[in-house]
């Protein structure tokens, strides 16, 4: 495979709108060939729907309620997303491409910790009714999200642990998980990120590569608004790591990427 995949982007987003198209054009130039854009309310499936009609060969959609999302009112709200997911006609695929972001979230408040996890195991459900890869938002939360991942597992069952932050142990109960994946992305290339020595340990073929734009941008580009483009700086220090070729990054993390998703 010699293209990149950015596995989760949200570029949707307003904070894009004046140079979406500068966006995608730096991305296509560093080979970023395809970008998978993570759903998080109601409101921005409009935005993802607009984007994936502008680039069909690029961008692709996802449908799912982000954990901080979660309020009193959520299982009318997934009963809106559900009807998305399970006939994705709005969709200029015609289809959707996994369930997610979703997860849990115990960082920012504790509120709706419940109902988050009521939430989640509604959107596994989907993702193994409708054959589709879950993406999952894991902060300050993994382990409790790993075990409602063993609760509910089925051989339907398969995804991502985005932007992974946690530590061996809990990686390895992850790659022991089968068509399970790790996401990482720019905190790979901070100082203090304890991910240099998880993914020291993590096979390549467990290893998805993903942004999470606009957010946590590799060095040298902190403190400014991520992108798709920096999916080789990314890249080249897991190579580092891993004490292999770019091109061998490139090929198992793509054609993890294309496992996973369908694409």
């Amino acid at each position: 495979m010699n293209y990149w995949i950015d596995s989760h982007a949200h570029i949707y987003q307003p904070n894009f709108d004046d140079d979406i198209d500068e966006v995608i054009q730096r991305a296509v130039s560093q080979n970023v060939r395809k970008i998978i854009l993570p759903n998080i309310d109601i409101p921005s499936l409009e935005r993802i729907v607009d984007l994936t009609l502008r680039y069909p060969l690029i961008c692709y959609p996802t449908v799912g309620l982000h954990p901080c999302d979660v309020k009193k009112d959520f299982e009318d709200v997934l009963k809106v997303m559900y009807s998305w997911a399970s006939a994705p006609h709005q969709f200029v695929h015609k289809r959707i491409f996994a369930i997610g972001e979703t997860g849990l979230d115990y960082y920012w408040d504790l509120t709706y910790k419940e109902e988050q996890k009521e939430a989640l195991k509604i959107q596994i459900q989907w993702a193994k009714e409708l054959n589709l890869p879950i993406i999952l938002h894991t902060r300050d939360s993994i382990q409790d999200t790993i075990d409602l991942i063993y609760e509910n597992w089925d051989d339907r069952l398969r995804g991502v642990f985005h932007c992974f932050s946690g530590t061996v142990d809990e990686a390895q109960q992850i790659v022991d998980l089968k068509n399970f994946y790790l996401g990482i992305g720019g905190p790979l290339t901070y100082k203090k990120s304890n991910s240099v020595e998880v993914f020291s340990k993590v096979p390549l073929e467990k290893i998805l590569l993903e942004t999470d734009a606009p957010y946590l941008p590799p060095v040298p580009y902190r403190g400014k608004r991520n992108e798709s483009s920096y999916i080789p700086v990314i890249a080249e220090k897991l190579a580092e790591i891993k004490n292999c070729s770019i091109e061998g990054i490139q090929f198992h993390t793509t054609q993890n990427a294309i496992n996973l998703f369908g694409l």
